[in-house]
């Protein structure tokens, strides 16, 4: 023991091992590096463990290293492997100092490729950074607890009102994203425990629960009586936008299905646009018949050289839903009678609600005709079993009918009558 001293460890040069006694030994490589090397034997193998460089760690520190290691050997732990484990708990320990944000961040990014689109990923990464970022996304994600939770959903805005119960539909999605977010942590191995997002048989002890009757908000819709005049309105308005909107009266579809159409979905001959699977809200191909008056608006449009899109931007872009909303809050500047029968302006979205109503109150066709014609899925699982059929010359006809009734502005007697005839 102590064979070597200060002044020999620092003169010596010749590569080589230079034992000190007790297994201490110094090393030094063919390159000149020095360092300190503890061997010794366990379970009849011979190992060697480094206890740093000479330029950092001196003699005495490397003999009291040493003296730690011989103690471990002496009840029966292997120090290498002791220093292994010390290592992974130093990192297991960083580890579970990821912050609430970064694991949202590793969150979206690990499941982005099996959401249905770039926006999905956007939404939950807007909500996160807007209602969650501020109270909690800088914590350590294994301190995130119920009372935070709380603190979170239970946040008031500049004009007092609750989160969770002024925008209990976008709370509700942030608290089921959270409990995810949280989920992917504990699986990851950075917190452990119960999840505090977690809604039946927890925070539904502490929150109120919004009936979705009480949150559901539907989109201010035109009278259906009123259609006529309205498009009829619309008709006296240039651009590629407002005539996107007639189409969408005319097809009953939704905007973004009208913004994304193109010429190779449409078949003139046979009257019918076919809409992709990946660009419908189901997934499922929808096939629209044209009406007679959504076929002359297709062959009066000017196509845009090397460009596919029916309803082409300036330049040759998908238009944005702004640009057919824009149409109608212009409308409303010039006139303010476009509105809903509370008097809300009315949106793109609400023409389906408008279609939906005329159906069912002025024409005699069964409901799953016009739920076809709006690609909704039935909501009765026996019905949907008998009614696989797309009921596409019904709803031919009943198109027919919608633009019919779009064309001819009526009068107030015009609609009781019509409506005592659709009662008969």
């Amino acid at each position: 023991m102590g064979k070597l001293s200060a002044k020999e460890v620092e003169k010596k040069t010749a590569p080589g091992l230079y034992g000190d006694g007790g297994g201490l030994t110094l090393q030094i490589t063919k390159a000149g590096v020095k360092s300190w090397l503890f061997r010794y034997m366990i379970e009849g193998k011979a190992r060697g463990m480094g206890l740093g460089p000479v330029h950092t760690v001196s003699l005495a520190e490397a003999r009291q290293k040493a003296t730690e290691a011989r103690k471990l050997l002496l009840d029966g732990i292997d120090p290498l492997q002791a220093k292994d484990e010390r290592k992974l708990e130093a990192a297991l320990s960083k580890a579970r100092m990821m912050t609430f944000d970064q694991c949202a961040s590793a969150y979206i990014e690990a499941h982005r490729p099996s959401w249905k689109n770039a926006k999905h990923a956007d939404q939950w990464a807007n909500t996160i950074a807007t209602y969650v970022s501020p109270i909690i996304g800088s914590l350590p994600v294994g301190e995130i607890d119920t009372a935070l939770m709380v603190k979170v959903l239970a946040q008031k805005d500049d004009t007092g009102a609750q989160f969770w119960e002024s925008k209990n539909e976008t709370a509700s999605r942030v608290r089921g994203r959270i409990e995810s977010i949280l989920g992917w942590a504990t699986t990851s191995g950075f917190r452990s425990g119960d999840n505090p997002a977690r809604w039946r048989g927890h925070l539904d002890n502490l929150l109120a629960t919004i009936s979705k009757v009480q949150r559901t908000k539907n989109h201010p819709s035109l009278p259906w009586s009123r259609m006529g005049a309205y498009v009829e309105a619309l008709r006296k308005r240039e651009g590629v936008a407002a005539r996107a909107v007639e189409f969408a009266i005319l097809t009953a579809a939704r905007s973004g299905e009208v913004r994304g159409a193109t010429w190779s979905e449409i078949d003139i001959a046979a009257k019918v646009w076919t809409i992709p699977a990946q660009r419908m809200k189901a997934k499922r191909e929808h096939e629209v018949p044209l009406s007679d008056a959504a076929l002359a608006l297709l062959k009066s449009l000017n196509r845009m050289d090397g460009c596919d899109l029916v309803f082409p931007g300036t330049k040759g872009q998908s238009l944005s839903d702004m640009s057919l909303t824009s149409v109608i809050r212009r409308m409303n500047s010039e006139e303010a009678i476009w509105t809903d029968k509370d008097g809300n302006a009315i949106t793109v979205h609400g023409f389906r609600s408008t279609f939906r109503m005329w159906a069912a109150e002025s024409t005699n066709y069964p409901r799953e005709v016009a739920e076809h014609a709006l690609a909704h899925q039935l909501p009765d699982v026996v019905e949907r079993a008998y009614q696989r059929g797309t009921q596409f010359a019904k709803r031919a006809a009943m198109m027919n009918e919608w633009a019919k009734f779009c064309a001819r502005v009526r009068s107030d007697a015009d609609v009781v009558t019509l409506i005592g005839r659709a009662a008969t």
